[in-house]
């Protein structure tokens, strides 16, 4: 495994196939989700892979309790958005509640309007059942599809809780072979989420696709986090596979607290921040 690698090594443009050759070499692959301009170019500055336009921003941006309002104009604007800030991460997109589960044709309408009119370089979809033939046709048509296995936040009221999946025999067995499913339908790669360590370690070293996990331990090919989350913006859920690696909740509150002060105390703008 390359534990030396850095983005300076290969500035090209991240692709689905260069995923591939990481995972191939042993490089690990490094996500994390974005919805506007301003972030998705400091992710590009600091190294980043994939930007996932998550249907997080439902939750992030929109201030809902879950995922499932967030439509597909949402997740076209702001992956839009996210592409005119950077230029060297592969941006895919979530296909949001409801775009992709009616049928494998809709499915394909819906995900060549993201690729079309957000240039996104793919999307995502969770579950396997319900996808493996909307990939496929995806796939045949020149749309990458990644998918998502675990706890998929789109089957919260489905699931009625957060828990982590695949803790029991019968279920770890599922999230299994559905992995194997998804890679046969075309997937190239595959998010897995908050399911035990081991198991992200089995269908790693079972597939040819990379990995990307998110509370799914240490062996996956890649890890993915909501950047709000890791950066303590997030105050109100921090789950165990979140690693805060710092505190801005405090420091920009603290940056707002100040300034009202001083307009109100008439200290801003000074003479010289006047015209």
């Amino acid at each position: 495994m390359s534990t030396n690698y850095t983005p300076e090594m290969d500035p090209r443009k991240v692709t689905t196939h260069r995923l591939s050759e990481m995972k191939r070499s042993g490089i690990k692959i490094v996500a994390l989700t974005a919805y506007d301009a301003l972030i998705s170019k400091i992710l590009d500055e600091s190294g980043i892979d994939l930007i996932l336009v998550g249907d997080s921003l439902g939750n992030v941006v929109q201030g809902y309790e879950t995922t499932i309002p967030v439509t597909l104009e949402h997740t076209i604007y702001h992956t839009k958005a996210v592409a005119n800030g950077c230029s060297r991460p592969l941006i895919i997109a979530d296909m949001p509640f409801m775009s992709y589960q009616v049928s494998p044709e809709e499915a394909f309408r819906n995900a060549g309007r993201i690729m079309k009119e957000a240039n996104a370089a793919g999307v995502k979809v969770e579950g396997c059942k319900m996808v493996v033939e909307a990939i496929r046709q995806m796939n045949e048509a020149g749309i990458p599809v990644m998918g998502h296995l675990g706890l998929t936040p789109q089957s919260i009221h489905k699931f009625g809780s957060y828990r982590a999946r695949g803790k029991d025999v019968i279920e770890a067995e599922q999230i299994y072979s559905d992995a194997l499913q998804l890679q046969e339908a075309g997937a190239f790669a595959i998010v897995l989420e908050k399911i035990p360590a081991e198991l992200g370690k089995k269908i790693t070293e079972a597939l040819t696709i990379p990995t990307i996990g998110i509370g799914a331990g240490p062996y996956c090919d890649g890890q993915i986090l909501v950047y709000t989350d890791m950066l303590g913006l997030t105050v109100d859920f921090h789950p165990r596979f979140v690693r805060r690696y710092t505190n801005l909740h405090e420091t920009v509150k603290k940056a707002f607290s100040d300034y009202a002060e001083d307009v109100r105390k008439g200290k801003f703008p000074h003479e010289e921040e006047s015209y």
